[in-house]
């Protein structure tokens, strides 16, 4: 199976791939990592996740879209300390610790998944809702998420996610009515999109991330399922950018180098954030694309597996990742 290089997302890419200038993309080291990361195992989703939200497809999808509608930016930017929180007996962090705040909740009854209840949310429940070690950060950018998601939830989808899902078509594209077209239309949170150059590059992290997370939770359930994960591009985040240069495939200009080894804020929308966020989902394509041409015969990756292959292993590397402020990842 080949990239579906005709999406909107990479298509999209084309105006920064060309006249990136801060980052270089190393064709050779492509080829290179491919020939053996193709022979290394790939999970098969199997639905589990990391806290039991039970087996309801509709609460599963209320998790997941909630989950993404707040899943960025878990380190204090001053000061580089990461979100944690005890829970069941363990300290748990970053992404991680959000999820066992959100499990915690339900469990004591707060209705989190409900659209009345985050249109109505404020700072200080979410606050109590997301106790750790240091405050949440950028809390006050979250309640205003949740309460403008929350109302259009409440005006449109009585209240739920899972209706707004199964209102749309099980595709990312369809005409103006896939998941993927509506979810950043009707929800601005998700509509993660530059302007390079005065070309708009889309990138939909988020949006993306929460799609392919309830196809891993309800496909092998078999609740519902996306019909077009092939179209599904790398979740461009802080992560992924960090395995690429220490990999090679990723060279930087010597001035983006420094300013990332620095700790120094790489600003939202800058050309060298543009640069690393697009060259991020189209090295994990190509090397989709090179990996499956050498596991013939067997079941072809998708590009967020080979994302995921990425993320679980630089997460909590200690080589320095850029510093973005932003909503967006």
């Amino acid at each position: 199976m080949t990239v579906a290089w005709h999406t909107p997302v990479l298509e999209s890419l084309r105006p920064v791939l060309d006249g990136a200038g801060l980052v270089t993309i190393n064709q050779n080291k492509i080829i290179e990592v491919a020939n053996w990361m193709a022979y290394e195992e790939f999970a098969t989703p199997d639905g589990s996740l990391l806290f039991d939200f039970g087996n309801d497809p509709d609460v599963l999808m209320d998790f997941t879209m909630v989950v993404n509608t707040m899943n960025f930016a878990f380190t204090d930017f001053k000061t580089g300390v990461k979100f944690e929180t005890d829970y069941q007996g363990r300290r748990w962090c970053d992404s991680e610790a959000m999820l066992a705040c959100i499990h915690r909740a339900i469990n004591s009854g707060i209705p989190f998944f409900s659209g009345e209840y985050l249109a109505n949310l404020t700072r200080e429940q979410l606050s109590s809702i997301f106790s750790g070690t240091i405050e949440m950060p950028m809390l006050d950018e979250r309640v205003a998420i949740f309460n403008e998601v929350g109302r259009v939830l409440v005006e449109k989808y009585q209240g739920g996610y899972h209706n707004f899902v199964r209102s749309c078509a099980p595709r990312l594209y369809a005409g103006g009515d896939g998941l993927l077209e509506r979810l950043v239309t009707e929800f601005p949170r998700f509509n993660d999109v530059s302007l390079y150059r005065g070309h708009q590059v889309q990138i939909f992290k988020l949006a993306q991330l929460g799609i392919w997370g309830m196809h891993l939770c309800l496909a092998p359930r078999g609740h519902w399922k996306l019909e077009d994960p092939e179209n599904l591009t790398a979740f461009a985040d802080y992560i992924v950018p960090v395995g690429l240069r220490v990999m090679g495939i990723f060279e930087y200009a010597p001035e983006l180098e420094a300013q990332i080894n620095s700790l120094v804020e790489v600003k939202r929308d800058s050309e060298a954030e543009i640069e690393l966020r697009a060259s991020s989902i189209y090295c994990i394509a190509r090397l989709t694309e090179e990996i499956n041409k050498r596991r013939p015969g067997m079941v072809p990756l998708l590009m967020p597996q080979v994302d995921f292959r990425f993320w679980k292993t630089y997460h909590a590397t200690h080589w320095p990742h850029h510093l973005t402020h932003t909503i967006m990842y």
